[in-house]
């Protein structure tokens, strides 16, 4: 039943959004070609489904998000899990973190492109950028706030190092971390539509880069739909498996 009401939502949500694009349209006095309807969106769909484009460019855009947030998540965790355990290292480290944290990624892309020029590396490292400090401090904070019980369970049980950090440590931080890895999952997937943007020859953020230089503006806002949806998708997908997790160690549904 709750499945059926969240579906019935979701429809009622983006027919409303729809009405208020085409109202934008009717009464709008933009000329077509800057302004489609969504209509003409939902046609240049079709068109790009048909000729082959859209899917190579999810299927680039995708390859690329997957290595970037991958690895970021991977990196990030361990690394925090480490510092989160020596808070007297993290606290000369932590200076240096909280004043890289709050530069774009895309500040680094001029330097990105000079030393691996244009393809796949430029976007995956942005990804990587934009996905590492979210996670990183979040678990840093997570082991930090631990309830001290469990490691005096693991200290009763006499469970040493690296055992006590991927068999205590870990699970028991895991629900905050999570937090953190769903914070990056939506920073990196805008930041991998602006790395394309500039340091790609492929993707979605290149096909919006070149709908506009072609004043394709249905192709655009498609696009932009499409972008939209896969990001709904991996975050339920993110979802789902922090569910399969947690219900594997006993702390979910």
């Amino acid at each position: 039943m709750k499945k059926i009401l969240k579906l019935k939502n979701v429809l009622i949500s983006l027919a409303i959004l729809i009405l208020i694009w085409q109202f934008l349209f009717l009464t709008s006095s933009f000329d077509s070609a800057l302004f489609p309807s969504p209509f003409m969106a939902i046609k240049a769909l079709g068109e790009m489904f048909q000729n082959g484009t859209l899917f190579r460019n999810i299927s680039t855009s995708m390859y690329r998000f997957f290595i970037g947030y991958s690895s970021s998540v991977i990196v990030a965790v361990i690394l925090g899990l480490i510092l989160g355990q020596m808070p007297k290292v993290f606290q000369y480290i932590n200076p240096s973190v909280q004043l890289l944290r709050p530069i774009s990624p895309t500040a680094w892309m001029p330097f990105i492109v000079l030393l691996f020029g244009i393809g796949d590396t430029p976007a995956i490292a942005i990804i990587f950028i934009a996905a590492f400090f979210p996670v990183l401090l979040s678990t840093v904070s997570a082991v930090g706030n631990i309830d001290p019980v469990y490691l005096k369970v693991s200290d009763n049980f006499d469970i040493r190092q690296p055992f006590r950090t991927w068999k205590v440590i870990f699970p028991a931080a895991f629900p905050q971390i999570m937090n953190g890895i769903h914070l990056a999952l939506g920073t990196a997937w805008i930041f991998l539509v602006a790395g394309e943007m500039v340091g790609a020859q492929s993707g979605l953020g290149y096909q919006i880069i070149d709908a506009r230089n072609n004043i394709r503006a249905d192709i655009l806002l498609a696009t932009m739909l499409v972008i939209g949806v896969i990001g709904i998708i991996l975050d339920g997908i993110l979802k789902l498996v922090e569910k399969r997790i947690l219900k594997a160690w006993g702390g979910g549904q």
